[in-house]
C-alpha cells in the first residue's frame, strides 16, 4: 500500500520544492528509492553523479573550513605579537627591556620562558641578572644542535634540547631560537623562547611573525645600548 503524504507537508513542498534539493539525507533517500525500483541490474548514474558531488562538496566545505582556521590563526598570532612589541617599546633602559622579557613578553607570547642569550663582550658590561651569558662560540653550537644546520640567521624551531634546557631555567618540550645580529663590533645574542606545549614549536611552522619580533628587539636593544 502506498503511503499517502501528509496534505500540509504536500502543500508546502508544492509551494518550495527546493527545500528537497537543501536536504542531503532527504535527496539520497530519493535517490535510493529510485534505484531500488529499477532493480539490482540497472545503474542509475544520476544517483551515481550525486554522490561524487557530494564527496567533492565534503572535501571544499573541509578545505573552506581550513583555510578559516589558518587564517584565523594567523590574525590572532599577528595581535599577539604586536601585543608583544608594544612591551618592549615600553622599556625606558636595558635593564627593564631585559627583565621584561620573562616577566612581562613571555606571558603576552604565551610562552613559558624568553631569554636573552650573550656572548661575554667587555663592551656591554652590567647586563641584568635575567640575561644567559654563555662562552665564546657557544651560540653557533647552541644552534646547530641537532639534525639540522641552519644559516646564521635563521630562525629555528625544534624540540626543546638538552643543551639549552639550563638556560630555559625550567623543563620545556619545544623551543625557538632567535638569532640577534648586533653588528661586526658587538657580540652574538639571541632570543631564546620555551614552550611546554611541544607542538607549539616545530621545523614545518612559519616563522615571519617570529622574525619581525627579533627585528623590533634588536633595534629595541641597539637603541638601549647607545642610551
Amino acid at each position: 500500500m502506498t503511503a499517502v503524504l501528509d496534505q500540509e507537508i504536500r502543500d508546502k513542498l508544492l509551494a518550495d520544492p527546493g527545500v528537497i534539493l537543501g536536504d542531503r539525507d532527504l535527496m539520497r533517500a530519493l535517490v535510493a528509492a529510485r534505484e531500488a525500483e529499477l532493480g539490482d541490474n540497472v545503474i542509475d548514474i544520476r544517483g551515481r553523479a550525486m554522490e561524487a558531488l557530494e564527496s567533492r562538496l565534503d572535501r571544499l566545505e573541509s578545505q573552506h573550513e581550513s583555510v578559516i582556521a589558518a587564517a584565523y590563526d594567523n590574525q590572532s598570532g599577528t595581535a599577539v605579537i604586536h601585543r608583544a612589541v608594544i612591551g618592549l617599546l615600553e622599556s625606558s633602559d636595558l635593564a627593564e627591556l631585559v627583565d621584561s622579557l620573562q616577566s612581562d613578553i613571555a606571558p603576552l607570547l604565551r610562552v613559558e620562558t624568553l631569554r636573552l642569550v650573550v656572548e661575554p663582550d667587555p663592551a656591554i658590561p652590567g647586563l641584568p641578572e635575567n640575561a644567559v651569558i654563555v662562552p665564546e662560540g657557544a651560540i653557533g653550537r647552541i644552534v646547530a644542535a641537532g639534525r639540522r644546520t641552519p644559516r646564521g640567521d635563521d630562525i629555528v624551531l625544534r624540540p626543546s634540547s638538552p643543551i639549552t634546557q639550563v638556560m630555559h631555567g625550567r623543563v620545556v618540550a619545544s623551543e625557538a631560537l632567535l638569532p640577534i645580529d648586533l653588528g661586526a663590533r658587538r657580540p652574538r645574542a639571541m632570543l631564546l623562547m620555551g614552550s611546554a606545549d611541544r607542538s607549539r614549536f616545530m621545523p614545518a611552522h612559519g616563522t615571519d611573525l617570529l622574525r619581525f619580533f627579533a627585528q623590533v628587539f634588536r633595534l629595541v636593544l641597539l637603541s638601549r645600548l647607545r642610551g
